[in-house]
């Protein structure tokens, strides 16, 4: 069944029409009339238009500031000539020919670093124009470091500017208002998280509706729009279960119908999450799916980014943690260190090492605190009587698990992988969720800057999976900005 938006010439509005039988060419539904009729919602335009329009002033300055610092002060003499400013609206075009000024208004979550690696191309390129076009829009001659200062400074202003413009747009616009469509059980959990509010969301759930079987029926599709009519829904998100693949195409053509965005949360990607390669057969869409896993030259990347980066991060920070010792010390008696047996990559045992945040005796005082555990499936509590006062810093600002950058370069753990879980906690864990084992252990990853206190550890285990389903170096590289951000919030617990 399809559903046709048709323009309403007297009220200059869009009209909603449920066709039905036709008696001849040109005749109404027999049973059905207009469901609604939508005014178009300048609200929604304003949204897209602010995050557009700060966008691309973002990237121009990003472009101007660059090629000022490249040219003007790396440069020392050289000057940027009057036609070279043509090259500076060309960041704007080729962001918008790349779809980077689209993509804010198809996603509920609008975050800068998903665009990291094309913003990284862009800069690559953009660079490598402004090196070509050096003879007639630069008063001199660019060397090698005016190339590479351009380069890292165009990257860096791209992603901060953009950060910034979403920053003021999120905080100077309405919050977007969504109805949630699906079966309760199946729909909770988006609602939770977006709940959340969490970074680049501005979210508000205004209603939530089922996604029955029968939605084709004209009353399901009447629910639906009125729903969206009486709430001013911005926004509809479907969480389809089995067997509703017809009842959500045809929401999806009414909502399209009437104006609103849309959002799908196909269960398939539980499994497969972004790991697939769109195919076309002759107008057929496919979904290509990958091999679970690193491959070998994945691996070899992976272990010598941990080598370079955990043997560099030990130097830099030796004199924290030496400090850090002493006010351990100096806060309670017992050991600097506390080693805990974990779990490893293919099951194999280790023993992680952090600073001791607890009194001497913490693990026998476990069980009489079990009742007051916040934490499904794990034990986390906000107010441990065991945490020590020092050790409550530690935990806040994640510095306990500097120590871990041992674990790194011994081979035992890596900066970014699933969570290592110990002996009694990974027992819990079944089935094709002990794959996240594929990998090796981190020192963080998603769960962490998703709020490891929060996350129950039946989603913490299906995030580590998806996590080695989709394993990329950007993947890692975000995770790792991501958490830098989350030591300086305090997020830990």
């Amino acid at each position: 069944m399809a559903t046709d938006a048709k323009p309403d010439r007297k009220e200059g509005r869009r009209r909603v029409d449920v066709p039905g039988r036709y008696r001849r060419r040109g005749d109404r539904p027999q049973t059905q009339s207009s469901l609604v009729e939508a005014p178009a919602r300048p609200i929604v335009l304003g949204r897209d238009r602010a995050f557009r329009r700060g966008l691309a002033y973002a990237d121009s300055w990003a472009a101007a500031l660059a090629v000022l610092l490249a040219i003007g002060v790396l440069g020392g003499e050289d000057r940027l000539k009057p036609i070279g400013l043509v090259v500076l609206p060309l960041v704007v075009i080729t962001c918008k020919l790349m779809g980077l000024y689209d993509r804010d208004e198809l996603v509920v979550r609008k975050t800068t670093l998903e665009e990291a690696p094309t913003l990284f191309g862009l800069a690559t390129l953009y660079t490598l124009l402004i090196w070509l076009l050096d003879p007639f829009i630069v008063d001199g001659e660019l060397g090698r470091k005016q190339v590479i200062g351009l380069w890292a400074a165009l990257f860096f202003c791209l992603l901060l500017g953009r950060t910034i413009a979403r920053t003021l747009a999120l905080r100077y616009t309405h919050p977007e208002r969504v109805l949630v469509l699906g079966e309760p059980t199946a729909a909770e959990p988006i609602i939770r998280k977006l709940s959340e509010r969490t970074g680049g969301m501005k979210v508000e759930v205004v209603a939530r509706m089922p996604l029955q079987g029968d939605i084709n029926h004209v009353a399901g599709l009447t629910d639906v729009a009125q729903a969206i009519r009486d709430r001013d829904v911005h926004r509809v998100i479907l969480v389809p279960g089995s067997g509703e693949t017809d009842a959500m195409l045809d929401v999806i053509r009414l909502v399209k119908g009437l104006g609103v965005r849309v959002s799908v949360l196909p269960r398939v990607l539980e499994v497969l999450g972004s790991s697939v390669e769109f195919d076309d057969i002759h107008g057929m869409p496919m979904l290509g799916i990958r091999s679970f896993g690193l491959s070998r030259s994945s691996q070899l990347v992976k272990r010598l980014t941990d080598l370079t980066a955990a043997g560099l991060g030990l130097i830099a920070v030796a004199p924290l943690m030496l400090i850090i010792a002493i006010a351990v010390k100096l806060d309670s008696r017992g050991p600097v260190f506390f080693r805990q047996d974990r779990v490893g990559r293919d099951g194999q045992h280790f023993g992680l090492v952090k600073f001791r945040s607890m009194v001497v005796g913490a693990d026998a005082q476990k069980a009489a605190l079990m009742a007051q555990n916040q934490a499904d499936g794990l034990f986390k509590m906000a107010d441990d009587p065991r945490i020590t006062r020092v050790g409550r810093f530690l935990r806040k600002t994640a510095l306990d698990e500097l120590p871990q950058l041992i674990n790194v370069v011994r081979g035992e753990m890596s900066l970014v992988g699933p969570r290592p879980l110990v002996v009694d906690e990974d027992e819990k864990i079944v089935g094709w969720h002990r794959r996240r084992l594929h990998l090796t252990p981190g020192m963080t990853g998603p769960w962490q800057i998703l709020g490891s206190a929060r996350v129950p550890l039946h989603e913490m285990v299906n995030i580590d999976y998806l996590y080695v389903a989709n394993w990329t170096f950007w993947t890692d590289a975000k995770i790792l900005l991501r958490t830098v951000n989350y030591m300086i919030r305090g997020g830990g617990m």
